[in-house]
């Protein structure tokens, strides 16, 4: 159970950086493309929102409120 919870969670972590890595590389998309940022990232920038929904960091206890 314990090794369980340790992969659980080493994954969660996993898919947060990966997050950090796309939003990263949306940073260096806006430099690069100026003005015309909003067209020519945008299916970096719908991957990252799609990603800050879905590759939340969670803990392995859950708490009923």
């Amino acid at each position: 159970k314990l090794q369980e919870r340790e992969e659980f969670i080493r994954e969660s972590w996993v898919k947060a950086m990966e997050a950090r890595l796309v939003r990263d590389e949306l940073v260096k998309c806006h430099r690069l493309e100026g003005v015309n940022h909003l067209e020519n990232c945008r299916w970096l920038s719908d991957k990252y929102n799609l990603m800050l929904k879905e590759n939340k960091v969670k803990g392995y206890k859950k708490i009923d409120v």
